[in-house]
């Protein structure tokens, strides 16, 4: 009877951490990035107001029309800061590099 184990019987959790570490390396090497100031700054003025960030800055990407994101704390103004293509190419990145699909 052979009693090797294979590498993810060894390790059943490996390929799972390893995706966290990539997805926590890349939030540290992102995060003092000017886009991820105007995201953290913007999620937090719509959670204060009670709004959900995701769809309020989908709809915001999507039709281009600055009253998706509320004046409270200037987020309206901190995100016209940014292009809208320059979020999206932002938000792929990071879904690409933490999903291991990125080269």
């Amino acid at each position: 009877m052979d009693n090797k184990m294979s590498g993810t019987q060894v390790m059943p959790g490996l390929k799972d951490a390893l995706k966290k570490e990539r997805a926590h390396s890349y939030r540290t090497l992102r995060a003092h990035g000017p886009v991820y100031d105007v995201i953290k700054d913007v999620c937090d003025a719509l959670n204060e107001k009670g709004y959900n960030p995701v769809n309020q800055i989908v709809g915001y990407i999507l039709s281009g029309d600055p009253t998706y994101i509320t004046s409270h704390r200037n987020a309206r103004t901190i995100m016209s800061k940014l292009e809208r293509d320059e979020l999206l190419e932002e938000f792929v990145n990071y879904y690409l590099e933490c999903n291991d699909l990125s080269e």
